[in-house]
């Protein structure tokens, strides 16, 4: 049996599903966000063994059963709509958590990208560009700051071009309108207001020229690389998630075989077994790192490149029930 934990709505599960089906997968959906107002969980000990059993809306499962686990993107869990003082349902959804946390740790499973704690500590940018450094990866000077003398010498060593970003990268509200904050190219207006750095951490980086962008996915041991040509568009060339399609290309990327080789080490060494890496490839044809999404994004790159990412996800998670079905037929 396969688990995908995933919101309902996720259209990548969508392109993933049907390539399961075909090879007559048993696989289960299933939101954690539907726990505990809507599914039933029991991890029960006895005489030295456990059971742990699954009930939803589609039906129940043994998740001892379970051979692979898509972790892609869950949403939190949530009390029942009975529970209604705030203070209770945040204890609910604590309470649920710490089942969930619990009983994943138990279930004899394969993971893609990982269980929930190396997951966390791969996403932080601090922690992956350590990494990537430490194995060879070409890293522009960063600094991880909320100190505002460290704003003017970071921009004079930039020789004025200088960038900053989120540390982590998440959505706001700012007038009770959702808000993000992109890749932005400072000038020597924001360094008048220095001083609002020590608010809020930030990360500076001195600007890396770009000939193109690059998304790296890495499937276990299988790299697909796309390449986006950001430059094309004065929207999407500081930051390519501002997504000018009407401008921006497209295409599959040829990797330097020392380049691609270090992508997979990289995601094997955060003991991931999926990860999203962002490159930058610089008009001189070095190959910049920039960060690694433990689960970020892919279904944009094969829709725009026909890369088969899904085939590659599918496999991964089937391969452990297709070995299973050869065995039972020899």
């Amino acid at each position: 049996m396969i688990l995908i934990l995933s919101d309902r709505l996720d259209d990548t599960v969508d392109m993933v599903m049907p390539k399961l089906l075909r090879r007559n997968i048993p696989v289960t959906w299933w939101d954690s966000g539907e726990f505990p107002a809507r599914s039933r969980l029991t991890v029960a000990f006895a005489g030295g063994e456990h059971r742990m059993t699954l009930h939803t809306a589609n039906g129940t499962l043994d998740l001892s059963t379970v051979t692979a686990v898509w972790r892609r993107r869950p949403t939190r869990s949530a009390a029942s709509a009975e529970v209604s003082e705030p203070s209770h349902r945040e204890h609910v959804a604590w309470q649920a958590q710490f089942l969930l946390d619990g009983a994943w740790d138990l279930v004899p499973a394969r993971w893609l990208p990982s269980r929930r704690e190396p997951e966390r500590q791969a996403h932080n940018k601090i922690i992956h560009m350590a990494r990537a450094a430490a194995m060879g990866f070409s890293v522009p000077e960063t600094s991880f700051t909320n100190d505002p003398a460290e704003l003017v010498p970071a921009y004079e060593r930039a020789e004025g071009r200088l960038i900053t970003k989120q540390i982590n990268s998440d959505n706001f509200t700012i007038d009770g309108e959702d808000h993000r904050t992109y890749t932005t190219v400072l000038t020597r207006r924001h360094l008048a207001s220095r001083h609002l750095l020590q608010h809020e951490p930030v990360i500076l980086q001195p600007y890396v020229p770009k000939a193109l962008e690059l998304r790296v996915i890495v499937v276990a041991d299988e790299v697909f690389a796309a390449e986006i040509d950001s430059q094309a568009s004065r929207t999407a060339r500081e930051d390519w998630r501002h997504y000018d399609d009407d401008r921006v290309r497209y295409a599959a990327h040829a990797l330097p075989a020392d380049v691609e080789k270090r992508c997979v080490e990289l995601v094997a060494s955060l003991g991931l077994t999926y990860g999203a890496i962002d490159l930058i490839l610089t008009p001189e044809g070095d190959y910049v790192f920039l960060e690694i999404n433990p689960n970020g994004a892919w279904g944009f790159i094969e829709m725009r490149t026909g890369l088969p990412i899904s085939d590659a996800i599918a496999a991964w998670l089937a391969r452990d029930e297709i070995a299973g079905q050869a065995a039972a037929h020899a």
